[in-house]
């Protein structure tokens, strides 16, 4: 497997290495010892998957600490915009967002650190996104930031008159104006 940093740190495009033949292909999604290789030490505890049609935006959503999550996140069936936008107060990228498309065909995954607000759209008729997270959900902890915040600029690729969302996504405030307790360190 590739792994390959991005600007923002912490933020990591993860492409395995596929074989494949006329029987289909093999891939390995997952391998700790990859990961610890590059410095990467996380415990993951959770795994989520979630099937939505065309147009669905989730998202941004994020936990506050001391339950906050890392997630490692992939595209079973389909295709997604991924989307982060970092909200840890003091990184140099702080505000700026970063988007990947993530799909069954490319088999790339983006693993996000905690301290971002994380979201996607649906591309495709439909899409299965699969994550793991390295700590249990806690809706106490729920914090978000709205999807279509103007100063973050977002392009979803979805067209305004297509978007489908949840009544929790669209009451997310502004970056300027949510709770945030991640400092970057």
């Amino acid at each position: 497997m590739t792994i390959e940093k991005t600007e923002f740190p912490g933020l990591i495009v993860i492409t395995p290495k596929v074989f494949g033949d006329s029987r289909g292909y093999f891939f390995e999604s997952f391998n700790q010892k990859e990961l610890l290789k590059e410095g990467l030490h996380y415990n993951f505890v959770q795994d989520n998957q979630a099937r939505s049609v065309y147009g669905v935006i989730r998202g941004l959503h994020y936990q506050l600490e001391p339950h906050a999550q890392t997630k490692l996140v992939r595209v079973l069936w389909g295709a997604i915009l991924d989307v982060v936008v970092d909200i840890r107060v003091g990184s140099p990228t702080y505000g700026k967002h970063f988007s990947i498309e993530l799909s069954s065909e490319n088999k790339k995954q983006l693993l996000v650190p905690r301290g971002f607000a994380h979201g996607y759209s649906v591309l495709t008729e439909s899409a299965e996104v699969f994550y793991k997270c390295d700590a249990y959900y806690s809706k106490e902890h729920e914090g978000g930031v709205s999807w279509n915040d103007p100063a973050l600029g977002i392009d979803w690729k979805i067209p305004p008159d297509k978007v489908i969302l949840s009544e929790k996504d669209t009451k997310y405030p502004t970056l300027e104006n949510c709770t945030n307790n991640f400092i970057f360190i």
